[in-house]
This record gives C-alpha cells, sequence and structure tokens, in this order.
C-alpha cells in the first residue's frame, strides 16, 4: 500500500494503527519532507511528491461538512479525502500546531525522520524546531515565498545545520550581500542570484550548484573558471548559471590552448539529478586529467559539466 492510504488506515482503529507501525518493513520512494510553504508531508523524490496528509485552516471548512474526525494527540481533528491525491486533509484553526502534529504522528507510525523542510514564513523556527525534534541529520531545506529576511538568509547560508542541500526560491532583501566563506553545500540551488558575487562563486564548496537570474561577468567566469583548473572548487561536477548574456571567447580568454570545441551532442546527468543537453562545447582539462565541457545555451543557460557524469559515478 502507498503511504497516504496506510495513514488512512492507520486512522480506522488501534490495531491497524499497531498492525503498520510494527509489521511495516518496506521503504518509500523518497525522503520525508514536511512543507510549511503548501502545508504537508509528502515523500519526495527529485521531481516527485507523494503527499500522505495535509492541513488546512478551519475556516475554509464550513462546520456543516464537518462529518469525518480523527484522533491526534487527544484530539478530535475534522478531515477529509482530497478530491484529486486521495491523501487525508486534516482542517486545524493553528495550521502550524496542526503541521507539527501530523509530523510527530506521520514519523512515529513509519517510525523514519524528517530529511526534507519546505518554508516560507517562520523559516528558522520552523527547521529548528525539526532539528530539535530528530536524532538523524536534517538533510535538505527549501525557501519559498516573496522574500526572505535579511536574517532568514543568513541563518540558511551560514548557520543552518543540513548534511546535504539547500534550496533559496526567494528574493534577497534589497542591497543584501554575503561577505562570508560558503560552508559544505553539496546541493545548492539559488533561484534568485542577483546579489551573488564573485568571491561568493569562488567559496562555494558543491557537487552541484545552480545558480537563477545571476549578474555574473564573463570576466567572472573566467576566473572562476581559472580557479577550477588550479584546483579550486574540488567537488564540482555541475554549475548552472542563470546569465543574460555570455561571450564564450571572452569566458575562455587564456585558456584557448587548452580548450577543445566539441560539436557532437552529448548527455549529461548531474549528482542531483539535473539532465542536459550538451549540443556542443569546449572541453577544458585540469592538470590532473579531470575534463570539464564549458558551454553556453541562449538565452540564458551557462553550465560547466564535469565529467564522468553522474551515470558513471557516485555522489562523494
Amino acid at each position: 500500500m502507498e503511504p497516504e492510504a496506510l495513514v488512512s488506515l492507520s486512522f480506522c482503529s488501534q490495531k491497524s494503527h499497531s498492525v503498520i507501525k510494527t509489521q511495516r518493513r518496506a521503504p518509500f520512494n523518497g525522503r520525508l519532507c514536511v512543507s510549511e510553504y503548501d502545508s504537508n508531508l509528502s515523500f519526495r523524490t527529485f521531481r516527485n511528491r507523494d503527499c500522505v496528509l495535509s492541513v488546512c485552516d478551519c475556516s475554509f471548512f464550513p462546520n456543516s461538512e464537518r462529518i469525518n474526525y480523527v484522533i491526534m494527540k487527544g484530539q478530535y481533528v475534522p478531515v477529509e479525502v482530497h478530491r484529486s491525491n486521495g491523501n487525508l486533509v486534516s482542517y486545524w484553526y493553528n495550521t502550524t500546531d496542526g503541521l507539527k502534529t501530523i509530523t510527530d504522528y506521520v514519523t512515529d507510525l513509519f517510525n523514519t525522520d524528517v530529511s526534507k523542510v519546505c518554508v516560507s514564513k517562520n523559516a528558522i523556527n520552523i527547521i529548528e524546531w525539526v532539528i530539535r525534534r530528530q536524532k538523524t541529520p536534517l538533510e535538505s531545506v527549501t525557501v519559498c515565498g516573496v522574500t526572505s529576511s535579511e536574517e532568514e538568509l543568513l541563518y540558511i547560508l551560514r548557520d543552518c545545520k543540513t548534511s546535504s542541500q539547500i534550496e533559496i526560491r526567494s528574493y534577497a532583501p534589497p542591497n543584501f550581500r554575503f561577505s562570508e566563506k560558503f560552508r559544505k553545500i553539496d546541493f545548492l540551488y539559488i533561484l534568485y542570484g542577483q546579489w551573488l558575487t564573485l568571491d561568493n562563486l569562488l567559496t562555494m564548496d558543491g557537487i552541484d550548484i545552480v545558480l537563477g537570474y545571476s549578474n555574473l561577468s564573463d570576466s567572472d567566469l573566467n576566473v572562476f573558471l581559472k580557479h577550477w583548473l588550479a584546483g579550486g572548487c574540488p567537488r564540482l561536477k555541475y554549475l548552472d548559471a542563470g546569465i543574460h548574456s555570455v561571450n564564450i571567447l571572452q569566458v575562455l580568454a587564456g585558456l584557448l590552448h587548452n580548450a577543445v570545441f566539441v560539436q557532437k551532442s552529448r548527455n549529461y546527468t548531474s549528482p542531483s539529478g539535473y539532465t542536459s543537453i550538451l549540443s556542443d562545447g569546449y572541453d577544458i582539462q585540469r592538470s590532473d586529467g579531470v575534463t570539464a565541457t564549458v558551454h553556453y545555451h541562449s538565452p540564458r543557460t551557462f553550465l560547466i559539466a564535469v565529467w564522468p557524469n553522474f551515470s558513471h559515478c557516485s555522489l562523494a
């Protein structure tokens, strides 16, 4: 049975709850995600999610329709089945408290910890609550919404204790700058990267780095390539920078003696699952023999893909 069906079944009786809790052995596909952004619990893979239980405000559930209830932490909680997804939707006067309660319920039922948190408001409080409640490290944090505060961004980039992945899908405040070194982050995704500087790029320590809407220049990319060739950013496998206009010859200035133009199309898959078709590009080689393809596809895709790709190697 799928996780959302097991959650629904667990509310039928104490016996069904006990059987699911003690007898289920097969792992689910994906990591358990707590999403304050859209108020649900999901088992998520790279591009998909399987919602198991969600939260909604009681004001959207008229009293006349409150027929079905379940008991969580001694509370009678109104529920209904989501019309398209099939998971249970629970209704609360305080959705944050509701999200915490259903998180406790599902992690106890499946004997699992939260791997990912998606937040839009109260980001620091929600993330710290998840970190405090479990023994295993939080793997991934995604920040959504319109604009994050400077305090939230500094916390995410500098202080947040995650083991592998950070996604920032919100705008930074005007004039925001990050003047410190980036900590070790395997997968770093920044959707609105106008605030990023060359110094930021040179101090990143990641395997997959995706930077949207950046203001990096040809000269910046040239300096970064020379930095990589000299051994900088040694773990890098994939860099995707959203840059409006790139002159590839200026990016490769001073490096053309070490660049081989490859016109044939090649497929590339990054460690985190991004796939790209490199229809052409310049191969450059580091002194240790490691090769990277530098590719620009108009209007906003500049790529550095380090070989071998993920289909032939593992995420270290």
